[in-house]
């Protein structure tokens, strides 16, 4: 009994040596410039790990001679060994260094960009990638407007496979109800709009002001007077500048008098 007594007191010194070999490590992660937050600490030999709160700040429990390892995205790992002094210190404070993925230079053949898109953009002489520049085959088909696609609809229906067994109904039902009449007149009035569009975009405002004595809030009411006038559909059909620019002299005479704006 008294060897066993001997052994067990033998073994709770032994462990309480051991217990006290162990501690907990407090310290700072220090990366100026950098985010020290969630840096991982671990202690490779017990196989714990710990990270850092918002100012870097850790605890973790060592021994001597334990190794400790701190990482992250932005910075160079480090390795720390507990060596006597970190161990028997308070606190310590460990440095990091940012981590930059330096790559060798490249030169970007055949522009040999610089890096800089404005530069580049000016240097390089590509051309818009469009359907003329592919060579598609519909590349100058005209795209239809909305009510063009309308009209289309209600003339000849959706196409399907059906339609080469039984022609659909819908086309005549439409010209019948004047469906069919009312989306020609629709696609008539965006077509005249269109021209007004483009005639006004070609006129700066500065000779609405001078010339044509238009205020800027009454453009778009003058070419609106001007659209109406089969004659202006004429002559903006004919493109001939010099005719356009006199008949809109003597129509701005006339609304202006109209309007009581002389």
């Amino acid at each position: 009994m008294k060897k066993i007594s001997i052994l067990l007191g033998l073994f709770m010194v032994f462990f309480v040596a051991q217990g006290q070999n162990v501690k907990l490590l407090k310290g700072k992660v220090i990366a100026p410039g950098e985010d020290v937050t969630g840096v991982t600490i671990q202690n490779v030999s017990t196989k714990k790990a710990t990270i850092t709160d918002f100012e870097g700040n850790f605890s973790i429990e060592v021994r001597e001679l334990d190794t400790l390892v701190f990482s992250a995205v932005q910075l160079k790992r480090k390795i720390l060994p507990v060596t006597e002094p970190i161990f028997n210190s308070s606190f310590v404070r460990v440095p990091m260094q940012a981590f930059v993925n330096e790559l060798r230079e490249v030169v970007v053949l055949p522009y040999n960009l610089s890096g800089d898109l404005n530069t580049d953009a000016k240097a390089m002489n590509v051309a818009p990638v469009t359907a003329e520049s592919l060579g598609l085959p519909n590349a100058h088909a005209k795209i239809p407007t909305q009510s063009e696609r309308k009209l289309m609809q209600a003339s000849y229906g959706k196409f399907n496979l059906g339609m080469l067994l039984s022609p659909p109904l819908d086309p005549l039902i439409n010209m019948i109800t004047g469906r069919t009449k009312m989306l020609k007149n629709r696609v008539a009035v965006d077509k005249k709009y269109a021209k007004t569009n483009a005639v006004e975009a070609s006129i700066v405002d500065s000779l609405f002001l001078s010339e044509l004595k238009i205020p800027k809030r009454k453009i778009a009411d003058f070419m609106y007077f001007c659209e109406v006038d089969d004659e202006f559909q004429q002559l903006v059909s004919r493109k001939d500048q010099l005719l356009l620019w006199e008949y809109l002299l003597r129509r701005s005479k006339l609304y202006r008098e109209n309007n009581e704006l002389e």
